[in-house]
């Protein structure tokens, strides 16, 4: 098989296809994100999906099964124990995480935020409690502005955001002060810190699009790694670059949203000649997963299969085209938090005669597939389906 081909993974960010086995250790029983969404509105309109088999792994109302499907077709289950969007990137590249990251159901206990205390020079914090990030602020935005304290908070997952208005504490020293505490996270062994600089006034506070991640750094070697080693571009687009926390990546491309996205996306095929192009689509999580908002997910699906039209017209004779999420967000769900799922597996290619994937036991199937791809020899778990 040629080396001179082009893989294109695009993760759906949450859109989830149904509970996994060990969903009630998780409270997350009867979760199924794209599929209570469906049910909740009563069909979903999603043509160009169902073409490529979307029905076909699970009951989707207004999505038939497709017996003549476009592309192969399966989901996946998450071997790693937790449910957070670092994991989930991670195993789909190769890496498994054995243990758990710690949550912070209650808040941050005294000793990390002494830790913080010191390695930040900050004296006093609001909030310190889990909580909705467009909530927290509309409750201490105006207390923040008034003392200049920064809203610390957390979510379900292993994260510890900080929230500043951006004529309080500008950007620049917002992102130095998660700078610092990303090594106090290290100790504790945190996934990720998040700043969240915000603006408005009078309670009527918006998040900004400045937001920063800075993750823990994948302990072992990706895909991505492997694949950058033996001189393949590797392009990520949106939030790859902090999920890898820019490892094993040529190129790091931010969005800001789905539309520029895919805008970007399409740009960069007709850049890139070979290698493995990676994007999220992080608008179904961050927009519609945690705010519960089951119209606007909805949406967003209906209008991300209408660009995925547009998309295809881009794809060369010899491009392979992967679909996938990281975790589920179930929206009609309890909490706010994600959701334990299956995720879908869509599998397109010109050359390449649709089969049904099945059920795979580990995200890390896809990141071998792209390996076996390109001819590469590796030791990552998973089992490719090519």
């Amino acid at each position: 098989m040629s080396n001179k081909k082009r893989v294109i993974l695009i993760v759906l960010d949450s859109v989830g296809a149904g509970e996994m086995p060990d969903s009630e250790e998780f409270g997350d029983k009867g979760a199924n994100t794209i599929g209570n969404i469906a049910q909740s509105i009563g069909g979903l309109n999603l043509p160009n999906l169902q073409k490529m088999g979307l029905g076909n792994i699970l009951y989707i109302k207004g999505v038939a099964p497709n017996p003549d499907s476009l592309a192969s077709y399966g989901k996946m289950m998450e071997a790693s124990k937790n449910k957070d969007t670092m994991t989930g990137h991670w195993e789909i590249m190769g890496l498994i995480t054995k243990q758990h990251f710690p949550v912070f159901p209650d808040g941050f206990p005294e000793e990390i935020l002494e830790d913080f205390f010191k390695a930040t020079g900050v004296h006093k914090i609001l909030g310190n409690k889990a909580a909705s990030g467009t909530v927290i602020i509309q409750e201490l935005g105006e207390e923040h502005i008034k003392t200049g304290f920064p809203i610390v908070y957390t979510s379900g997952d292993s994260v510890f955001q900080i929230a500043a208005h951006e004529y309080i504490i500008y950007v620049d020293e917002l992102y130095k002060m998660c700078e610092a505490t990303r090594k106090v996270c290290d100790k504790y062994n945190i996934g990720r810190v998040i700043a969240r600089p915000f603006i408005g006034k009078n309670g009527n506070f918006k998040r900004t699009f400045r937001r920063k991640d800075f993750p823990m750094k994948p302990p072992y070697e990706t895909v991505l790694d492997i694949l950058k080693a033996k001189g393949f571009p590797v392009i990520g687009i949106g939030k790859i670059g902090d999920i890898f926390a820019e490892q094993g990546l040529t190129k790091i491309i931010h969005t800001k949203n789905n539309k520029e996205g895919i805008k970007t996306l399409i740009n960069e095929l007709s850049i890139t000649e070979n290698g493995l192009i990676f994007i999220n689509l992080v608008d179904f999580d961050m927009l519609y997963g945690h705010r519960r908002d089951i119209k606007g997910y909805a949406n967003a699906l209906e209008i991300f299969d209408n660009e995925f039209s547009l998309l295809l017209q881009h794809l060369e004779h010899n491009d392979i085209l992967i679909i996938t999420a990281d975790h589920g967000c179930d929206p009609t769900h309890h909490g706010t938090d994600h959701t334990r799922e299956h995720v879908p597996l869509l599998v397109y290619s010109k050359l390449m005669h649709p089969v049904n994937l099945g059920i795979r036991r580990s995200f890390s199937d896809i990141g071998v597939s792209i390996l076996e791809l390109f001819e590469i020899e590796h030791k990552f778990p998973g089992k490719s389906f090519f």
